[in-house]
């Protein structure tokens, strides 16, 4: 019988829609055999998890790690070790840094950071106003996404051009790479803000008066739009409104190749919990109703959203506490915490684990080209996993988040659910609730599996690059 270098025993493995009760083999970094238990063969160690659950390990395709620029706030190993404490094996990092990721030098710069990394990543590539001549190069040396904000936030970059949107879409869907939206409108925001300014609202829930839903809804459908002319694939993050739905709902049905995400905030807390949290709450796009956290509970679970992510956001305490609305900075942690407060709502009955299973690993692998490498349990695939105890339970504390970020708004949160182990390409990175020793370093780029088919532009003829050539 073959000697595999690790096995399962004895869990349900989730993958695929089906959870089966089968051992789980690894050899080397790539899943070597599944089978009924005790079927497997020998291995140098036998793991005896009977009772957890085991699935694909979380692919988040939305975190910020702050590095270079802010390594106070996050760097590459404090953020990847969060996610290997989130049950996360891949994250893909955004390109708000400083400086940001918008040429080639500043993409080698973040490679050679990003070797402390202990989980698989991606590295954006910013989409902007003045690099749009930066794209070729960004593209032939790794960038594995793209990262357009049509609203401000972190880091000040100016939102691009309707114009300057287009000729990005056309450059990047000849490559079949996806542009994640940062889907606000910026002049609307800018006026409201400035007015609301003016006139002394400086409270929490100002900020929300700042964004209103329409901001969304009209970003989302001239992305959309945009999209649809040029055949590029486009990814909506943190939907937070239901009103953006609609658009994006309406694109899938046109034959967009379009993808939705939203966060654990916006489906836990809403705007009764601003007078709570005070500036803590506050995140860009903004929480909003009761109503709206409804809507994209059932978006989620009908698949109008096909993903989970986090748009973990760390900053320190001071500059998160602030009375003044508009000096507080935006968002906060959340790699780590998405897995226990997700697995919670499966004990709660708002989401099966198998569903969980597909929007937090099998559709970001599936739109990010990691498919079937990443975000499936199958042998030959990566041994990407994450093991589960459905029942342990935890409270959420800042104080012992893995990430330099201390301050989060689900404070004193009890969660059911945790991931006890994470494994990355055959590799313990965190085993029983501890970060592993050797985990530092481990992380690779997932530049040599991602496989991104161009996506021909559909007006490629009307390409502001073609008719130069005419």
């Amino acid at each position: 019988m073959k000697h595999h270098d690790l096995i399962f025993s004895g869990a349900h493995v989730v993958s695929g829609g089906v959870t089966q009760l089968i051992d789980l083999a690894i050899q080397g970094e790539k899943i070597s055999a599944l089978g009924a238990t005790g079927t497997l063969g020998s291995a140098k160690k036998i793991y005896d998890v009977t009772g957890k659950y085991i699935i694909p390990g979380a692919i988040d395709v939305h975190v910020h790690f702050r590095e270079p620029g802010y390594s106070y706030k996050e760097d590459w190993h404090t953020g990847t070790q969060a996610a290997a404490m989130g049950g996360v094996t891949t994250i893909f990092e955004m390109p708000n840094t400083s400086p940001p990721t918008r040429s080639t030098v500043e993409l080698s710069e973040k490679k050679a950071l990003a070797k402390k990394a202990c989980v698989d990543f991606g590295i954006y590539g910013l989409l902007g106003e003045d690099n749009l001549d930066e794209l070729d190069g960004l593209i032939s040396e790794g960038a594995n996404a793209f990262k357009c904000f049509m609203g401000n936030t972190f880091g000040n970059l100016p939102s691009p051009s309707t114009g300057a949107m287009l000729e990005g879409f056309e450059k990047i869907a000849q490559t079949g790479l996806r542009i994640s939206l940062h889907a606000e409108t910026a002049s609307i925001m800018a006026l409201r803000q400035k007015k609301l300014e003016e006139a002394g609202k400086n409270a929490p829930l100002h900020h929300l008066d700042a964004r209103p839903e329409v901001v969304a809804i009209e970003a989302v459908s001239r992305a959309a739009v945009l999209a649809e002319w040029t055949g590029a694939r486009i990814h909506v993050l943190h939907i937070s409104s239901a009103g953006e739905l609609r658009p994006l709902n309406e694109a899938k049905v046109r034959g967009v190749d379009i993808t939705g995400e939203t966060c654990p905030c916006y489906l836990y807390l809403d705007t009764s919990d601003y007078k709570r949290l005070g500036s803590i709450i506050r995140v860009n796009p903004p929480v909003r109703t009761k109503g709206d956290s409804e809507e994209i509970w059932k978006a989620l679970n009908n698949g109008t959203i096909d993903m989970i992510s986090t748009d973990h956001a760390p900053h320190t305490a001071a500059e998160k506490m602030k009375r003044n609305i508009w000096e507080a900075d935006c968002g906060f942690p959340g790699v780590e915490t998405q897995m226990p407060l997700m697995l919670t709502a499966v004990n709660n009955g708002k989401i099966s684990l198998e569903h969980y299973v597909k929007v937090s690993s099998e559709n970001p692998a599936r739109a990010f080209g990691l498919w079937p490498q990443k975000g499936i349990i199958s042998v030959g695939a990566h041994a990407d996993i994450t093991v589960v105890d459905m029942q342990k339970k935890e409270i959420i504390k800042a104080a012992n988040l893995h990430s330099r970020g201390k301050i989060t708004p689900f404070e004193n949160f009890e969660t059911t659910g945790a991931p006890i182990h994470t494994v990355v390409r055959g590799r313990f990175v965190q085993r029983d609730r501890q970060i592993c020793k050797n985990s530092k370093g481990h992380g690779k780029q997932v530049t040599d599996i991602q496989k991104m088919p161009p996506a021909r532009p559909i007006n490629s003829e009307h390409a502001i690059e073609h008719v130069l050539k005419k």
